[in-house]
């Protein structure tokens, strides 16, 4: 039987101090963990070195959970439970939000394993209360279509259900494709769909700020670029 339990550790959403977006009890349990799940190495120990374990890196056992993750590979990770706690974290935000380590905490909860999650930034639900956009009906439609042509049809489809329902729908994209995704919303959504581009959200340079379709289409020469970007729209 497993001794360990599973803690969701949530991670910056930039290069800004945890102690600004992360309680320090959060911090505290960060530290006292000594084998760490992580979406990217590299960022776990740049996040971890900055909640206070700078020095300690050799310390930490790290093993990987990405998008390339096989369900054999993320099976056999239950096996460090035998041992102790687990902390999971992502690249950025909340672990298993829009995010592969939620396939991990499915198994953790058909093992009986505990799962603990923590206070920190979700730059969903930032973007959504930022948005003044309708807060008490919404949906997370994560990534839609690459192509343009099931981009666009895509965007017409959530617009139409926006309508419908009077939801809010929550998008996000990879950074270098923020301007190609805001393009074909303000090109082919209706002039009165409101949209909400929430950049950036928790750094110096964070911009958040909601328009209609018809007014963002005024804003000429605006760009987000390759910026964490979270979109919302209300049609």
């Amino acid at each position: 039987m497993s001794i360990g339990k599973l803690h969701l550790i949530p991670s910056p959403l930039g290069d800004n101090d945890p102690t600004d977006v992360i309680p320090m009890n959060v911090l505290s349990v960060a530290c006292s963990l000594k084998c760490y799940i992580a979406e990217d190495i590299r960022t776990a120990r740049r996040f971890l070195s900055k909640y206070g374990l700078k020095g300690h890196m050799d310390e930490l056992e790290f093993h990987t959970l990405n998008e390339h993750s096989t369900q054999e590979e993320i099976q056999s990770l239950l096996e460090l439970f035998d041992k102790g706690d687990v902390g999971l974290i992502t690249d950025a935000g909340l672990p298993a939000v829009a995010d592969p380590g939620a396939a991990l905490v499915a198994l953790c909860h058909k093992r009986g394993i505990k799962v603990l999650p923590f206070v920190g930034p979700s730059s969903l639900m930032l973007a959504l209360m930022a948005s003044g956009l309708n807060g008490q009906s919404f949906a997370f439609c994560g990534y839609i279509p690459v192509k343009t042509d099931e981009r666009r049809c895509a965007l017409k489809n959530i617009e139409k259900l926006s309508m419908s329902r009077n939801q809010s729908q929550i998008i996000i994209e990879t950074p270098y494709r923020n301007d190609s995704l805001f393009d074909d919303m303000i090109t082919y959504l209706s002039p009165s769909t409101r949209v909400c581009v929430a950049a950036d959200i928790t750094l110096e340079t964070q911009f958040i700020r909601t328009l209609t379709v018809g007014e963002w289409r005024h804003c000429q020469g605006f760009s987000i670029g390759k910026r964490p970007c979270v979109f919302v729209l209300l049609g």
